[in-house]
């Protein structure tokens, strides 16, 4: 029985990297006790090609039964593989608009979001990321296609610079694995660490780098080498490593997991 203490917000459409952002949710899921909402948004001039409202009509009409169809076959493996309850909606209508009304009325402590592969649009546009973190004030976390959070093994987390808070279920996900955590800072010579210590009781490996324009590539290249999958990110203090979130989410090879 979930104590469903913690509400998880999936954003995505139907593609091939979709199974493996709800895979990566579901690990976090098992983690909180929780269980996941699913949530697909389609523009009406995806479905309605005619202007006759009849035929309009059952347009709409049909892709609410074959999209309600291809969730279902999507989410069933999943959920009953890791016996995760998954909840579905579709929504046909301005994208924005419906998921900032989602996001209103359900309140989610959790948004995860796919990554948006270079030279194609996603199903919000450019923007998805921008948006999200205007409406969506609590943990938002950006899933990696390739570097696939695994359910059944524990994460091996990371830290970008310092986490300025931490809350209870920032913890939860923390205390959930014995693996040490992977610290990565940025300063510049003159600099003097400012040591991390909210995370005092886990053992911690740290790397530190020079601030410079390269700095995501190398933070990158160690992030591989460290295996990590989920980096904490303070959506705050991007600007200490003379970059953007869309420059870190395009650099970063892993999933990443914005705190407030």
């Amino acid at each position: 029985m979930k104590n469903n203490e913690y509400k998880i917000l999936v954003l995505s459409n139907l593609n091939e990297t979709t199974n493996k952002i709800l895979k990566s949710s579901v690990s976090l899921a098992k983690i909180v006790d929780t269980n996941i909402n699913f949530l697909y948004v389609k523009k009406p001039t995806e479905v309605v090609s005619n202007e006759n409202q009849l035929s309009a009509m059952r347009a709409i009409n049909s892709e609410y039964i074959a999209t309600d169809k291809k969730m279902k076959d999507l989410i069933t493996p999943i959920a009953n593989k890791y016996n995760v309850a998954i909840n579905h909606s579709f929504v046909i209508g301005n994208v924005k608009n419906e998921i900032e009304k989602y996001i209103e009325d359900n309140q989610p402590d959790i948004v995860i979001l796919g990554k948006r592969k270079p030279k194609t649009v996603s199903f919000m546009g450019d923007n998805i990321t921008q948006f999200i973190l205007k409406k969506h004030k609590g943990i938002i976390v950006i899933a990696d296609d390739k570097n696939t959070l695994d359910p059944n093994e524990e994460l091996s987390l990371g830290l970008l610079n310092n986490v300025k808070s931490i809350n209870k279920l920032t913890k939860d996900i923390i205390s959930s694995t014995k693996k040490p955590l992977t610290s990565f800072k940025t300063t510049k010579d003159a600099e003097i660490l400012d040591e991390e210590s909210l995370f005092k009781d886990k053992e911690t490996i740290q790397y530190v780098f020079d601030k410079a324009d390269n700095s995501l590539k190398d933070i990158s290249n160690y992030l591989l080498k460290s295996n990590t999958n989920l980096l904490f990110v303070d959506r705050e203090n991007i600007n200490s490593i003379k970059s953007n979130i869309n420059d870190l989410i395009k650099n970063i090879d892993c999933s990443l997991i914005l705190t407030t």
